[in-house]
């Protein structure tokens, strides 16, 4: 499952193959101003101590080729307020929601740092850190890699955007002075530009195959720490 919980990008549902994205669960949370309450008293299946992606209502689930996709919601119109409700929902989903024993959710959230600060990744198991080349991401990076050990998470690094000419091994010199494992490297790929650009589904190349070694690497290390 892939749960998008980035309140400002607009295209994962493209970008994975899906024609629509699904309707956002902060609508069946009855929107940002009943979310707080809808959690509170306990009403509808996000409501519930434990549920299952089955229960959900159709519409809030896209599914294809093995794959289920989820949406909390986005940020839509100019002085809606911030972000809390949005990231309250996630981290309530993320608590509640219960995997079956083949089951894996991947859960996309905004860059930076605050969601760590909300406390969004309480309910997960371990935290991917996407570094880019460049000193403020690998400082950032420790930074949250501390953040998120204190709250008793398994953390791992994802180098991103690496081109030729020694930067991987000097990206990966730096995150492992902070004491960050490296689970894996994207490099610069034209197919996934190309992709991005034209708005349409991921293509296969270097960067997909990549990312199929990735997730390899985190189910063994997962399926390890179990």
């Amino acid at each position: 499952m892939v749960m998008d919980s980035d309140e400002s990008n607009p295209g994962l549902f493209r970008l994975l193959g899906f024609e629509r994205p699904p309707s956002p669960l902060l609508e069946l949370a009855g929107g940002r101003r009943e979310v707080w309450k809808t959690l509170e008293e306990g009403k509808g299946v996000l409501a519930k101590e434990s549920f299952r992606l089955e229960e959900l209502p159709p519409e809030y689930v896209k599914r294809k080729n093995g794959l289920s996709l989820l949406c909390v919601g986005k940020i839509m119109v100019a002085k809606e307020g911030c972000a809390c409700p949005l990231g309250a929902l996630t981290r309530e989903i993320l608590r509640r929601l219960e995997l079956g024993e083949r089951e894996l959710l991947l859960a996309d959230l905004e860059a930076g740092i605050e969601h760590l600060g909300r406390g969004v990744e309480e309910g997960v198991d371990a935290v991917l850190v996407v570094v880019d080349p460049s000193f403020d991401s690998v400082v950032l990076a420790g930074r949250m890699a501390q953040m998120a050990r204190g709250m008793g998470k398994r953390v791992y690094v994802v180098l991103n955007r690496i081109r030729p000419g020694g930067t991987e091994e000097r990206l990966k010199m730096e995150v492992r002075k902070r004491g960050l494992k490296v689970a894996g490297v994207i490099h610069e790929d034209q197919e996934l530009f190309e992709s991005e650009m034209s708005g349409g589904e991921l293509k296969a190349g270097r960067a997909w195959e990549e990312v199929r070694y990735l997730l390899d690497f985190l189910l063994a290390e997962e399926k390890g720490c179990a």
